[in-house]
């Protein structure tokens, strides 16, 4: 896609922004339907004009297509020979797109088929929160490792591998926006962390909910997370969320501080 294109993506994205905000978050930091760097965006146009898209970069994050079409960017993906550690979006599109990346040159590490997308716009004020703040910079050295045990128990392996720079200045920049959260105890361990990991002006999806092991089991996760819908609306009136089907704690908690499933996705990781 080119810069003449970004009017009509940036439509297209707003008619889902709880679905599409990673690629709405991208098009607010590049301001252009051509990002800087390696990523790009390509798009499909039928009668009415841009009917489909999909961000191309270090994930595929697909938009708005059914799955005839999500075959088609899976092809041109695999023609393009980059390489792309995961593709996540709505389940009926990432899984059109498996049909087609499981026959290409990488392997596929494991296939996320259902986790519901949640949303909430107003936590009930029966809830009872905890308190969180935002992570302060000079914290990095005490948040990095509760990010990387999170990642692992999700991933199966630690993302600060053969030095894990990427995933460090990850960590260190949603520290720099005021996107993490955190509560320590009396001993300055991280009890609970949260990450605003996606920002736009109409939604915010939070990510990396982690409570530490010592804390589980006691009934916080739900004041916590309370706690972090107040704080991320301040950006956003839409708070949302995914999350993996199997891990049933974690959704009665959402669910009973008021998030409701919006959709499904799924994620294909590689």
């Amino acid at each position: 896609m080119g810069r003449h294109d970004t009017t009509a993506l940036i439509e297209l994205l707003d008619r889902d922004p709880v679905a599409n905000i990673f690629t709405r978050s991208q098009m607010s930091l590049h301001r252009s339907a051509v990002p800087d760097g390696f990523s790009h965006i390509i798009g499909l146009d039928g009668d009415d004009g841009l009917e489909s898209a999909c961000w191309v970069g270090a994930n595929l994050a697909p938009t708005a297509m059914p799955a005839e079409d999500a075959k088609r960017y899976a092809a041109h993906a695999l023609e393009s020979r980059q390489r792309f550690a995961s593709v996540f979006g709505p389940a009926e599109t990432v899984l059109a797109m498996h049909d087609v990346l499981q026959g290409g040159q990488l392997e596929i590490f494991d296939v996320r088929d259902n986790q519901p997308l949640m949303a909430i716009t107003e936590c009930p004020a029966s809830i009872r929160r905890n308190q969180l703040r935002p992570a302060q910079v000079q914290e990095f050295d005490l948040v990095l490792p509760a990010s990387a045990a999170m990642f692992e128990e999700e991933l199966g392996y630690s993302p600060l591998e053969n030095g894990g720079s990427f995933y460090r200045n990850r960590v260190r920049q949603l520290i720099r926006d005021g996107h993490t959260l955190i509560d320590c105890d009396q001993r300055g361990n991280i009890i609970f962390k949260a990450d605003l990991g996606t920002v736009t002006d109409k939604a915010v999806q939070i990510q990396g909910v982690w409570v530490n092991p010592k804390y589980r089991g006691q009934g916080l996760a739900a004041g916590y997370m309370a706690a972090t819908v107040d704080y991320a609306k301040q950006f956003a009136p839409i708070v949302s969320l995914y999350v993996n089907d199997y891990n049933t704690a974690a959704i009665k908690t959402y669910q009973r501080i008021g998030f409701e499933q919006v959709g499904t996705f799924a994620t294909i990781l590689f």
